[in-house]
């Protein structure tokens, strides 16, 4: 008997937020691997404070500065399936929100989803593929149920 593995998605709270429906975001972005054709085993999501991601920021990636996400690939090899850590600072989410206007829980939606299609090939580096990613945030968004 072969039994498929089930991809396991989980969330841990560093800064205390609020996270509605959380069985229905986890089935959303296991259909957001499936649908970009991307196995997934293992998606962790951490949210914390503007402190800790500039303490990751630093000490993995060498950058001395605030950020909404950061994503690590804990991959061995790609031909392996998705397992990955994802880092977002509920504060930056929360003063972006107000920058662009956007109620809090459809911009932490937006950056939630945002990480999830970096894994999936989505990148973000040129104004072309920053394009396509705010299209693929706007569908994912509009799918979930955000107008």
């Amino acid at each position: 008997m072969n039994l498929q593995h089930l991809p396991q998605v989980t969330f841990s709270f560093h800064k205390r937020t609020t996270l509605n429906k959380r069985n229905r975001l986890k089935g959303f972005l296991i259909s957001l691997f499936q649908e970009n054709k991307q196995e997934l085993e293992r998606l962790h999501y951490v949210f914390c404070d503007d402190v800790e991601i500039l303490e990751i920021n630093r000490q993995y990636l060498e950058h001395d500065y605030y950020t909404d996400i950061i994503t690590f690939d804990m991959r061995e090899k790609e031909s392996e399936p998705m397992s990955a850590d994802i880092f977002i600072s509920v504060d930056t989410v929360r003063s972006n929100a107000i920058l662009v206007n956007e109620p809090f829980y459809r911009e932490l939606h937006r950056v939630i989803f945002h990480g999830a299609l970096h894994l999936c090939g989505y990148n973000d580096k040129t104004s072309e593929e920053q394009g396509i990613m705010r299209r693929m945030e706007e569908h994912h968004l509009e799918k979930y149920g955000f107008k």
